[in-house]
């Protein structure tokens, strides 16, 4: 295999890669606040791109502002799902809500099927469909804006929980949230935020994605779970460590379909997982103390 094909493939890998960290990184911020696995977040990731292309074909808007109103959407029914499903049950034991989020994730699909039917869907891309090629690859530009605004969001991230009242004060409740609200922090409005930077992270990855693989009322399940497979394998609770398992993920994943066959792309992302739970449970790069959930 020549060096333009092996670029080619990581290329791929680094773009599909990208997009699972984002999703992995929403479920790791949800489960730093509250302890749950919220399995909705795939559907976050399909509503910001459903919803892109629906506002832009039914209002006649630009594209810029179409993304902008789904992304909003999207992070506003991460507010609603907070405040609706998981608030009134707070108390109840973590695997409770765990099911809660699953049940959520068939109601958002189901709604989305009901408005938007089964068709596949294509979102215009950012800049143009000319490739860009270096060293013999084929870069399609598309795939560079993925790359480009996945480092923005995450340097973002990285500065709103390092930099920023808010942010510490969500870090302050991951690590102890009864210590938290002794000290006057709203434990409740910091969850409330979390799954709303969820749903907007995943929004995001949602739309800067259909360009791509284009877009379905289903398209968030194999997403959700995959970022799932890259949140544990960069390591459950690790914001950096789940956005790394993605690429990690995402480039063994375009090796995988390369060398072996594209047919087992998907179940190559579990076949890893499963090794790695062997061999090192906690992830990559989590805490060998970390606790099974």
């Amino acid at each position: 295999m020549d060096l333009s094909t092996l670029l080619q493939y990581l290329v791929t890998g680094l773009t599909l890669g990208s997009t699972y960290g984002l999703t992995a990184l929403g479920f790791t911020i949800i489960f730093n606040t509250t302890g749950v696995i919220n399995f909705a977040q795939g559907e976050f990731v399909m509503l910001g791109g459903m919803m892109s292309v629906f506002f832009l074909h039914s209002l006649g808007v630009s594209e810029p502002v179409a993304i902008l109103l789904a992304v909003t959407a999207t992070t506003i029914t991460g507010a609603l799902v907070e405040r609706l499903a998981i608030r009134p049950v707070r108390h109840c034991p973590a695997i409770n809500l765990v099911i809660i989020t699953i049940g959520i994730s068939i109601l958002i699909r189901g709604i989305a099927m009901i408005l938007w039917g089964k068709d596949t869907y294509a979102l215009p891309s950012f800049s143009g469909n000319a490739p860009v090629f270096f060293l013999g690859a084929a870069i399609m530009p598309q795939a560079l804006w993925v790359l480009g605004i996945s480092l923005v969001l995450l340097g973002g991230l990285k500065f709103f929980f390092s930099a920023t009242i808010q942010g510490k004060a969500m870090l302050a409740c991951s690590f102890n949230a009864k210590a938290a609200s002794l000290v006057g922090i709203g434990v409740q409005r910091m969850v409330l935020f979390s799954f709303m930077i969820s749903a907007f992270v995943g929004a995001v990855g949602g739309v800067i994605l259909a360009p791509i693989t284009l877009t379905s009322f289903d398209v968030g399940i194999m997403l959700g779970l995959k970022g799932f497979a890259a949140c544990i394998l960069g390591g459950l609770g690790n914001p950096f460590g789940a956005a790394a398992g993605g690429i990690i993920l995402g480039v063994l994943e375009a090796l995988g379909a390369g060398f072996i066959s594209s047919a087992y792309k998907d179940a190559l992302a579990f076949v890893i997982l499963l090794i790695l739970l062997f061999i090192k449970p906690s992830g990559l790069f989590g805490r060998d103390d970390a606790k099974r959930v």
